[in-house]
């Protein structure tokens, strides 16, 4: 049968098997290039491409405007990570919804899916129609310096129901949906934006727990999938050390033909140095391409992109990519998009109305209340009585790093607002590592009343965990909330009262607050064991 591609030219071809990043908030001369004369016919948007919803939605325009005047065969997926939580891109009057390990701890598939859902109807406003989410790993390593609370959970159940139920959501939102990262990054103890991490999992683990979610979420629909840097020398011939995103043996074996997965299958981006710092971002590409990936994800360097697309070419031309593997790809890629995208059906700036809606905020609102989780509370410390007079001291122990996917900051004024309004005698500040030796920080916890200390992955960072350990010890009262990863409780035993919010956000942060002061009770559950 001919091919969805029959009637480009290989360039065209090729372009389609090309998503590429840029910077700034308008379309720059690069970017224009390369969908107008190199025919790339998919962009993804960073933090750093958005300042607003009209902004989004008239950069978007104009991207896609070039690409139809261009004569493109189909419009372009202009892609995002908008997982929520701690890895989300859109602006300030976009709705702050709760992460992955959040909805894990309110444990329902209506509000995943819902919140999913929610999350699509803003991103398609804007133009963006294509989610790089939900994300199906499983946190089975605490020390998992890259997934973390951007996983459900450790439990393969609640993961494959929950990440199915986000699928369904952000298709019934009007946009694409995107398992990652495939086969699973949840058992790592390295980011592969560093280095390549090494799973020692068999094909029988693989089975019974890091393929489940992605089974489920392909029976549910996701039309697109994520391969991850991640290398699974059980599987490979000979006990490679590969990428899994340049592997035949998982992308044709374990993805194709164990999961029968027939939609477009994207890598993680090509720049991370599990590949870049390996065999090279552009053999990267090649090989990605051969390995039965349809999209070789190039998110930042100019240089970087134009080397994959004439890589890619070169290896066309000398039939190391065959022409039957360039038709297949190319193929899925404008098979999804005929599927999904119109040129006449491009979003219209009347639409934003969605974007920071008052329903979506109070569906946030709701979902953050439900994620709540009192971790322990030894001595029945909650909820907590304070007199008008008495002092509260909020200590933020921030992250040395959270994770480099991550471009979320603490708005320390907009917690300060939330919690004043609970207690208007109120302090916050901030400890920095040596803190907690004496002065500063400790000096105020202990003429303070109340401490609530508050973790970012301090578990992670044994010179912050010492701080937060130190603070807590100077205090009359604590109580401990860890906003990134909960395993923060487990490695400061001394603090008898530990919340977790899973996240930062101040909506995350107020949410908890209200627990601790009595406004409504806790009903998370942990999803992971500290």
């Amino acid at each position: 049968m001919p091919h969805l591609g029959e009637g480009l030219t290989v360039d065209q071809q090729v372009g389609q098997l090309v998503a590429v990043g840029f910077a700034g908030t308008t379309p720059d001369d690069h970017v224009l290039e390369l969908i107008r004369h190199r025919h790339v016919g998919n962009v993804i948007l960073f933090a750093r491409n958005i300042q607003s919803a009209a902004q989004v939605l008239e950069l978007t325009t104009s991207l896609q405007r070039a690409a139809r005047d261009a004569g493109h065969p189909a419009p372009l997926l202009v892609m995002t990570d908008q997982e929520g939580g701690l890895v989300r891109r859109l602006g300030p009057d976009a709705t702050v919804f709760p992460g992955s390990m959040a909805l894990g701890a309110a444990g329902s598939e209506d509000l995943a899916r819902e919140v999913a859902e929610a999350t699509g109807r803003e991103l398609a406003a804007q133009g963006i129609t294509m989610n790089l989410a939900p994300v199906v790993d499983i946190n089975s390593n605490p020390a998992n310096p890259v997934i973390g609370v951007r996983a459900y959970g450790e439990d393969v159940g609640d993961v494959a129901r929950l990440g199915a139920a986000a699928v369904r959501g952000y298709t019934a939102g009007g946009v694409i949906a995107t398992l990652k990262h495939f086969p699973g990054h949840g058992d790592t103890a390295i980011d592969s934006h560093s280095a390549l991490p090494v799973i020692a999992a068999a094909r029988e683990r693989l089975d019974r727990i890091e393929l489940v979610p992605f089974a489920r979420g392909i029976s549910a629909g996701a039309a697109c999938v994520l391969t991850a840097h991640v290398a699974l020398p059980e599987v490979e011939p000979a006990g490679a050390i590969l990428p899994a995103s340049l592997s035949p043996t998982v992308v044709q074996g374990l993805l194709r033909g164990g999961l029968g997965f027939d939609g477009v299958a994207i890598t993680d981006c090509l720049e991370m140095d599990a590949v870049a710092a390996g065999v090279g971002m552009a053999r990267g590409a090649v090989q990605a391409i051969r390995a039965g990936n349809d999209i070789a994800l190039v998110s930042h360097r100019a240089d970087r992109q134009g080397a994959a697309l004439a890589a890619i070419l070169a290896a066309v031309a000398q039939r190391e990519i065959t022409s039957e593997r360039l038709g297949e790809a190319v193929d899925r890629v404008l098979r999804l998009k005929r599927r999904h995208l119109w040129w006449d059906r491009l979003p219209a700036p009347g639409g934003l109305g969605v974007v920071g809606g008052p329903t979506h905020r109070a569906l946030a609102a709701r979902a953050y209340a439900a994620s709540t989780t009192i971790i322990r509370d030894d001595h029945a410390q909650i909820p907590l009585r304070l007199a008008p007079g008495e002092r509260l001291l909020v200590v933020v122990v921030p992250p040395r790093a959270v994770t480099a996917a991550s471009d979320s900051v603490l708005d320390e004024d907009g917690l300060l607002a939330g919690v004043g309004r609970l207690h208007p005698d109120s302090t916050l500040t901030r400890a920095a590592p040596g803190d907690g030796d004496g002065g500063g920080p400790a000096d105020m916890a202990a003429s303070a009343d109340l401490v609530v200390l508050i973790t970012i992955n301090c578990h992670a960072d044994e010179r912050h965990r010492a701080t937060a350990a130190r603070i807590a010890a100077a205090a009359r009262r604590v109580v401990g909330l860890a906003a990134g990863d909960p395993y923060d409780a487990g490695v400061l035993p001394s603090i008898g009262t530990f919340l977790a919010s899973y996240d930062y956000a101040t909506p995350a942060l107020v949410a908890a607050f209200d627990v601790i002061f009595g406004r409504r009770a806790a009903t998370g559950r942990l999803p992971v064991t500290i």
